[in-house]
């Protein structure tokens, strides 16, 4: 949790823990059982979806890392966020898909993800350490999860906790995640105009911004993967801002959501067994979600001597990504 993370007896080991390194050099995760999609994308809509071509400014992409063996990349760049103000690295990664024929008309999902720890100055989801990219490309090819466009923001200006928010007084690290970060997806590549196309990953304090943004947003964002988050906002620097923390606060976001009655959205939890979040999570889980029954869809993977780390939540990825994949839209091919 963020707010064990902010005290001073918090050792150098731990943070690497939280930030996803330290860990096994490559990860176990085991996919065997995880079964294909339905074919939902097209006939959810009875037709094709409407695809958003790129439409620009496009970005000059550097080469971040190279993907396997087929030769795809990690690419970032750099993107002023024209409504938040504040301008961060992102870094970006087609699926296989994206470049063949059948799927040149079509528009792709987004998935962004979101790390942990100090989420500054880069993101570990686009190292090579969980290998996610490799693994979305090998789950996609086997049909078990949709082939996701990942964005990797950082979820930071520096070494301080915003909560994914816009606290009063400091860079719109909220508006930042929610309207630039997709804005530059539009810009560069080929989404979809619906919120079936659009999800957040996030692990830790990410967990908390995805958690925050899908139940703040829910007209932008169908679902999110929640890692070992916070459910409550703890950044010091609401001190004097107790109504914009409150609007801000996830079991507030679930309160509103569910009296609405509606959007649906959809929300993947994963948490390891070791975690000292488990009591909070499941309290939120259990309070503020509705399992199957919705608007707040919910399902929780409590992992086996899981602890806090990047390294237990690939274990789950695949069951997760396949559980949000089952209620988004997927490219549509040329017939």
């Amino acid at each position: 949790m963020k707010s064990l993370r902010v005290r001073a007896a918090v050792s150098v080991a731990a943070l690497g823990l939280l930030a996803g390194c330290g860990g096994p050099s490559r990860d176990v995760v085991d996919a065997s059982n995880v079964p294909r999609l339905r074919a939902h994308a097209a006939d959810a809509l009875n037709g094709r979806p409407h695809m958003v071509p790129p439409h620009g400014p496009h970005s000059a992409f550097t080469t971040f890392r190279t993907t396997g063996d087929d030769g795809n990349r990690v690419i970032r760049t750099r993107w002023h966020g024209r409504k938040s103000g504040y301008t961060g690295d992102i870094w970006a990664w087609l699926p296989p898909q994206y470049s063949q024929p059948k799927y040149a008309k079509s528009g792709f999902p987004v998935l962004i993800a979101l790390p942990g720890a100090w989420g500054y100055p880069s993101n570990y989801w686009a190292e090579g350490t969980f290998e996610l990219e490799e693994r979305v490309a090998e789950w996609s090819q086997e049909g078990k999860t949709l082939p996701f466009i990942l964005v990797m923001p950082v979820l930071n200006p520096r070494k301080t906790y915003y909560d994914g928010s816009d606290i009063p007084g400091q860079p719109k690290m909220g508006t930042w995640l929610t309207e630039d970060v997709s804005d530059f997806a539009r810009a560069n590549f080929r989404t979809y105009a619906s919120r079936d196309g659009w999800a957040f990953m996030g692990s830790s304090s990410g967990g908390f911004a995805a958690l925050k943004a899908v139940l703040k947003e829910p007209q932008k964002f169908k679902a999110a993967i929640v890692n070992g988050p916070d459910t409550a906002p703890d950044s010091p620097l609401w001190k004097g801002h107790p109504a914009e923390m409150l609007a801000n606060d996830p079991r507030h976001l679930a309160r509103q959501l569910a009296a609405r009655g509606g959007p649906q959205v959809y929300l993947a939890f994963e948490l390891g067994s070791k975690e000292d979040a488990v009591p909070d999570v499941k309290r939120f889980f259990s309070g503020y979600t509705d399992g199957a029954r919705g608007p707040i869809h919910s399902t929780l993977y409590e992992i086996p001597d899981g602890v806090h780390s990047g390294h237990t939540y690939i274990q789950r990825m695949p069951e997760s990504l396949h559980w949000i994949s089952e209620q988004m839209l997927g490219p549509v091919p040329s017939v």
